[in-house]
């Protein structure tokens, strides 16, 4: 199994160091940086460089964009946020700014260490309470959006067409007998055709697509 290494920025002291004593005492996790501000969150991730950075929303400086800016200039760091807000906007924000998982604080271990699973393979977590009003919301965001005419290759509809059947990378490389790697080589190309952020909303373009026949060829090959 081998070690994800990850790093804490939040600015409640108390906080921080207990969730990285937390993390440094599971075996699969290596913290190797914690920080309390935003400009921490990008020196963490141009200096450090871990797999995961975990970030609170509600810090000093601009969040937002220092997620935007790991996102866009350090795509190998994934980022979870770890936050008290319920808010479907602000998820929504944070979802498209470049965050991979959106966290609960008052959330269990488990459910945190699932997330920072998750993202480091390139997957989106939500925490459940929150996943049906975000995915809804940027849903109606989709509705609202041109998604551009674009041509896909064949094996970029077979992809498109198990993420709308919910795979995940793994399961996406098992049936198409795949590297999985190669499957987030695809989902690169996919949010650059479609013009989106995140694996959130490549799923709901292709949905989108898939409704107006553009794509797949209408249901039938979804069954």
């Amino acid at each position: 199994m081998s070690i994800i290494t990850v790093a804490f920025v939040d600015d409640h002291p108390i906080m921080l160091s207990g969730i990285c004593h937390l993390f440094k005492e599971l075996g699969e996790f290596s913290v190797v940086a914690s920080g309390s501000a935003s400009a921490d969150v990008v020196e963490i991730a141009q200096s450090i460089k871990p797999d995961v950075i975990v970030l609170d929303l509600n810090m000093p400086g601009d969040v937002v964009q220092a997620i935007v800016k790991v996102a866009n200039n350090f795509p190998e760091t994934k980022m979870v946020a770890f936050t008290a807000s319920s808010s479907k906007d602000t998820a929504i924000a944070a979802l498209e700014a470049g965050v991979l998982g959106y966290v609960l604080k008052g959330s269990s271990l488990d459910e945190l260490s699932e997330a920072i699973r998750q993202v480091q393979v390139g997957e989106t977590y939500l925490s459940p309470s929150v996943s049906a009003t975000v995915i809804a919301g940027l849903r109606q965001k989709a509705r609202s959006r041109l998604v551009p005419r674009v041509r896909f290759s064949k094996r970029e509809e077979d992809v498109l067409r198990l993420l709308l059947q919910g795979c995940t990378n793994r399961e996406i490389a098992e049936a198409l007998t795949l590297q999985e790697k190669t499957v987030k080589h695809y989902m690169s190309v996919l949010i650059q055709k479609l013009n989106v952020r995140n694996r959130v909303e490549v799923v709901l373009a292709a949905q989108q697509l898939h409704n107006s026949g553009e794509l797949l060829g209408g249901a039938s090959q979804l069954n």
